[in-house]
């Protein structure tokens, strides 16, 4: 049986790949366990409008619920910005462009690993 981490490193990555394939570009897991007391990973990805966005979000929430990981809360998914999906263990944001570029979470969490989720990606890339 996995551990919590593992089951929410595992769930991060398949997040990852379906926001990938629901068209979310530059997505980006980060294994943020030894820099924040609030979660263990966070996936960060650009939408490419507003209505992509909230497919994204209400599939990453279908998805991460038949694996056992109910939302928490959700938050911007009436916007058009910045919408938040909070999983607990898995914190997940998607963005529109200039909203990734203005708050900067890559940059921000930049102490944090990248964890691989593309299939066959080696463990220094995302």
């Amino acid at each position: 049986m996995p551990t919590r981490v593992q089951a929410a490193r595992s769930l991060a990555v398949a997040l990852a790949r379906l926001a990938a394939d629901t068209r979310c570009q530059d997505v980006v897991v980060l294994d943020v366990r030894n820099l924040s007391p609030v979660t263990d990973f966070y996936v960060i990805a650009t939408g490419t409008s507003a209505r992509q966005m909230r497919t994204a979000v209400e599939d990453v929430e279908e998805l991460a619920a038949s694996r056992g990981y109910p939302a928490l809360s959700r938050s911007g998914y009436e916007g058009e910005t910045w919408m938040l999906l909070d999983l607990v263990d898995v914190v997940v944001h998607v963005f529109s462009d200039a909203a990734r570029q203005f708050y900067d979470l890559d940059n921000l969490w930049g102490d944090a690993r990248k964890v691989p989720w593309r299939e066959g990606a080696r463990k220094d890339e995302g």
